[in-house]
């Protein structure tokens, strides 16, 4: 299989990591490699129609910067230049216009190929579009790490759960807020953990979207549309951050054996991000970086599962998983 990678920072650099791991695997099942044809960073490229070296593109891209010599001006001109049968979108999000993730995604789609993403904007902003256009034109379309990295609920729910009725799902969507109020629950004021969190890389340097809980109500959405067939969008979710968060109400919730935590919910008429009190024990009162959802279902009843949220390898754990159900559509 040809795969054409659009995004080459942390997570693209980890699939090429993950393919790399599992090429026995790949051998074994399919008796094909997939071969990355194609790639392009934010401002270079780099592309073969044979296959491109991805150990090299990896030391490449941290000595210099850049997949390639050559710079671009328009990502689909690259695309178009090189046959593959697979793109993986991997870009940096951007839940104001999509970015080039959106572009990218729906050429690709238009071109009849297949796509795997794990980038939340274009699937907040025009997830039915996508998926309509995906049908029209006989496209595989996957996205399991855009919710919740290694944690595998968009495909547990569409194939594992798809004869249930689920009526809720209430999670831990963002795993820096869940690690500054982890860091919270033991003394630390707000700032503090927040700068922690930044040191070890779980927080930007703009945290916005983070404690403000933008990024965990773009996974809502995505919930929504996908596993609810809702049809709604970023400004339909209430959303609440954890910046007012005070120690005085830190302790208040100890006191009564809670804690706070930033929760997700999802139902047919409800949409909301914000801080909700957490009986200790709870499975929402957990602790760290990791995400954590709770599936309703009808037939099976509640569904508890938990994952790493963020991470080179663990979100492009998701992609592979993505990789092999398109793979075995195909054979």
């Amino acid at each position: 299989m040809r795969v054409f990678l659009s995004g080459f920072g942390t997570v693209g650099q980890g699939f090429a990591e993950v393919i790399k791991r599992r090429r026995d695997f790949f051998e074994d099942k399919y008796g094909e490699q997939p071969v990355v044809v194609g790639v392009i960073d934010s401002k270079t490229f780099a592309v073969d129609q044979k296959g491109l070296d991805l150990d090299r593109l990896v030391a490449r891209k941290q000595e210099k910067k850049g997949v390639g010599d050559e710079t671009y001006t328009d990502a689909l001109a690259v695309m178009d230049s090189v046959k593959y049968d697979l793109l993986i979108e991997v870009s940096p999000t951007d839940v104001e216009t999509g970015g080039t993730g959106l572009k990218t995604i729906r050429h690709a789609l238009e071109c009849g190929k297949d796509v795997i993403t794990v980038n939340k904007g274009p699937l907040a902003l025009h997830f039915h579009d996508l998926i309509a256009l995906a049908k029209k034109n006989g496209c595989k379309f996957r996205f399991e790490g855009s919710v919740g990295g290694a944690m595998p609920i968009i495909n547990l729910c569409h194939e594992n759960l798809k004869g249930e009725k689920i009526s809720s799902i209430r999670g831990i969507f963002n795993g820096t807020c869940n690690y500054i109020l982890s860091k919270m629950d033991n003394g630390q004021p707000f700032e503090q953990a927040l700068k922690e969190a930044q040191q070890l890389g779980y927080a930007e340097t703009d945290p916005t979207n983070d404690v403000e809980g933008y990024d965990a109500a773009t996974k809502v959405v995505i919930l929504a549309n996908s596993v609810f067939h809702r049809d709604v969008a970023f400004k339909d979710v209430k959303i609440t951050g954890i910046t007012g968060i005070t120690p005085d109400a830190i302790a208040q919730a100890k006191s009564h054996n809670m804690v706070i935590r930033l929760v997700g919910e999802i139902t047919e008429t409800r949409l909301e991000v914000a801080p909700r009190l957490v009986p200790i024990g709870h499975p929402l009162s957990i602790s760290g970086t990791l995400n954590i959802a709770q599936i309703d279902a009808d037939l099976a009843g509640p569904i508890t599962i938990t994952g790493r949220g963020a991470g080179k390898i663990e979100t492009a754990s998701a992609i592979l998983s993505d990789l092999i159900a398109i793979m075995s559509m195909r054979s």
